[in-house]
């Protein structure tokens, strides 16, 4: 009992219900700096008896008339505190509960674990959870105990690993962090909770106990129904966000989620995107990592308001028709040291050898994903964002970096799998356990990869051995055709390949076409930035090389003020340019990709064969020497098929010769050289009729005026 007093005072014993709280009839309390102690029925309010200071370093202890629930009346200097005994309550969590997470299938870890406001035998509190297996003592400090980890140190699971303890009188947002002795004896700095629902405004760094109360959603209708929104057979036109810069008020402040859901959300709808996509929200502690860096992996950053907040935004969207999508990053984190990083002194997090669990691209460090624990954790962040907030996505970051033991290392520097290979087992293992999870628990929910290389199968269902995803970012697509409409176009004919290699293997995955921040960051410039030629000719150039992004194969995202034809790189600390909108020339790109939307959406052909071959026939695909491409988009059986033509040259063509699998009369029904989106508005008057010309396999053909620069979409007149 001597030694144990010792180490309880010191801050370093591992078991403080083995000396405090209730011992038959004698009650043991730890109160550093009290004057005295009183014991109180906890109904009554009656004396039971009263605790003498046994130790100098503040443990008070003594017996009690009767053993009855009952609370202390703690004697300070300049003040008197009634409350209840957190030593008084015992186990915590259940078996089931400790047995779940241990093998890594605990879904529900943000309703257990953490900081949960709740009442234990009727008295109201807060209950704390947290993993730390190889910590010596743990213990819940805040402003509510000084900071003082001797106060609340915790009890140990140890079956599991697991610290737990319950703080009677705590409240929603009020701020706390961990105090940990780690194996050797000395103590860690403060860490923040894991299992965070919520977090001070950064740069502050504590975790904040989370208001528990549910959300009253109204998107029933939206939930039910979103699996047709996703399928393949459906548009999907995604608006990639970062939250802190989309849009600033006059004082140069980002906005809080109720007002970015004031403007976004009309906005988004407004301009005929399917989804808004958020760069990650995660609770980050460098803004400049625009979230890719993040440690708070349950809890939405304070930077834009409340959780209670992100929730009313997704709310608000469902409600106009827009689906939400996170970007998610189970990769890699950060090394700040209230963070994961050896969290209970040890490599807990991630691997103990640098070669596995430390990537020097971005100084972080690597999730291993070999532990049931830590697959446990980052399965249970996936659920929690797509089940308690209702997001409809996950864009998984950086794929390739999970899938390779080698990814961006020399060789020598890294450990091979169990087979000697290069791929990462555990790490494949965990993808297809999220997404065979997300499938099961979260109907009509995507998961989407940034996967940079050629893995197989990464759409492929799981069952068939593939990793699952939904969809895929098309890496391949946005560097070909980017380099291509680079070019100068007197040089177009040398690159021609480029524009066309994408759709040598445009099914082998389901994809989304992506042009995101990544083209906009660290010296690429902007979009219209990277357009060749004269003023002119870079608006022309963009609006083509949209027209054909949005006509070919595959989900389409862009990043904001893509649409704005913004001429500057992005930055992160400030706004996109909306003046640019009093120039008609960026209006008319707006205007644009509002119409390419609306033809996307409305038009089946561009989207009800997105990922079948079917869906695409080539018909001029060799005219290097004129950059001219054509191909038609075809829908179902029932379907009128859409002819497309780019001109990938400021030279118009005259009398352009095109076959077409139907006689009569076709339509312009977009053309991205129109006077509206800032064109010559030079093209064919509305409608062409066929002349019984064979040509390209058809005995019908269409004389075509082909307008500089620009892309046509025709369809026949029913």
């Amino acid at each position: 009992m001597i030694d144990g007093m010792e180490a309880l005072v010191a801050g370093q014993h591992g078991d403080p219900f083995a000396i405090l709280g209730p011992h038959g009839d004698e009650i043991r309390t730890l109160q550093p700096g009290a004057r005295g102690v009183t014991v109180l029925a906890r109904d009554s309010g009656e004396v039971l008896g009263g605790l003498e200071q046994i130790h100098t370093g503040g443990l008070f202890a003594g017996r009690v008339s009767r053993q009855v629930p009952y609370r202390l009346r703690i004697d300070w200097p300049g003040s008197v505190q009634e409350t209840e005994d957190p030593y008084s309550f015992g186990l915590l969590l259940g078996s089931l509960d400790l047995h779940l997470f241990a093998e890594g299938r605990h879904f529900e870890m943000a309703k257990v674990f953490g900081a949960q406001a709740m009442a234990v035998d009727g008295v109201a509190g807060v209950r704390f959870a947290l993993w730390a297996p190889n910590a010596r003592r743990v213990s819940v400090v805040g402003s509510f105990n000084n900071w003082d980890g001797r106060r609340h140190p915790m009890r140990a699971r140890r079956e599991a690993g697991v610290w737990e303890l319950f703080i009677p009188g705590l409240r929603p947002g009020m701020s706390y962090k961990y105090e940990l002795v780690g194996p050797d004896g000395g103590t860690l700095p403060l860490k923040a909770d894991p299992l965070a629902l919520a977090t001070e405004l950064p740069p502050a760094t504590a975790s904040r106990i989370a208001d528990p109360a549910p959300f009253p959603w109204t998107d029933g209708a939206w939930m039910e129904g979103r699996a047709a929104r996703h399928a393949p057979d459906a548009p999907m036109s995604v608006y990639e966000v970062h939250a802190g810069s989309w849009w600033r008020d006059a004082t140069g402040e980002a906005p809080d989620w109720d007002r970015l859901a004031d403007r976004l959300i009309p906005y988004v709808q407004g301009m005929g995107f399917t989804h808004v996509e958020f760069m990650p929200i995660m609770e980050h502690p460098f803004g400049g990592s625009w979230g890719y860096q993040p440690l708070g992996m349950f809890a939405p950053s304070a930077r834009f308001g409340s959780p209670m907040g992100f929730a009313r935004f997704v709310d608000r969207a469902h409600a106009a028709g827009v689906g939400v999508i996170l970007d998610w990053v189970p990769a890699h984190f950060p090394t700040d040291a209230h963070g994961l990083y050896r969290f209970d002194g040890t490599a807990l997090y991630e691997h103990a050898d640098p070669r596995e669990g430390f990537h020097r691209d971005w100084n972080t460090a690597i999730y291993n994903f070999g532990r049931n624990e830590v697959r446990g954790f980052l399965l249970a962040a996936a659920m929690f964002w797509l089940e308690h907030f209702h997001v409809d996505g996950l864009r998984v970051d950086a794929v390739a970096s999970m899938l390779y033991r080698d990814y961006s290392r020399p060789a020598g520097e890294w450990i091979p799998n169990r087979n000697g290979g290069r791929e990462n087992l555990e790490a494949v293992a965990f993808l297809r356990e999220l997404n065979t999870a997300v499938g099961e628990r979260c109907p009509g929910a995507i998961v989407v990869a940034e996967e940079s290389t050629a893995w197989p199968g990464v759409t492929e269902f799981v069952h068939s051995g593939g990793l699952g995803f939904a969809y895929k970012w098309n890496m391949g697509w946005m560097n070909d055709t980017l380099h291509y409409i680079e070019q100068d176009p007197i040089h177009r004919k040398y690159h021609h390949g480029q524009l066309t290699f994408g759709l040598v293997y445009a099914w082998s995955e389901r994809f989304i076409l992506p042009l995101s921040h990544d083209e906009f960051v660290y010296g690429k410039g902007s979009l219209l930035g990277k357009m060749p030629g004269d003023e002119w000719q870079k608006f022309a150039n963009l609006r083509a090389y949209l027209g054909f992004m949005w006509t070919h194969p595959g989900k389409k995202l862009v990043f904001m003020g893509t649409e704005l034809a913004q001429p500057t790189e992005w930055n992160h600390d400030g706004t996109i340019p909306w003046a640019l909108l009093d120039d008609a020339r960026h209006r008319g790109v707006q205007q644009l990709v509002h119409d390419l939307n609306d033809a996307y959406r409305s038009i089946p052909a561009l989207h009800a064969r997105d990922a079948s071959p079917e869906g695409f026939r080539w018909i001029i695909g060799d005219d290097s020497a004129r950059s001219v491409f054509a191909y038609l988009r075809q829908g179902g059986p029932d379907d009128p098929p859409a002819l497309v033509v780019c001109n990938l040259t400021p030279v118009p063509a005259q009398d352009y010769r095109i076959g077409v699998p139907l006689d009569g009369a076709w339509q312009e029904v977009l053309n991205t050289d129109g006077a509206a989106y800032g064109g010559t508005n030079s093209g064919n008057g509305g409608a062409v009729q066929t002349a019984a010309v064979a040509s390209h396999g058809f005995a019908q053909s269409l004389s075509l005026y082909l307008p500089p620069l620009a892309v046509l979409v025709l369809m026949p007149q029913r």
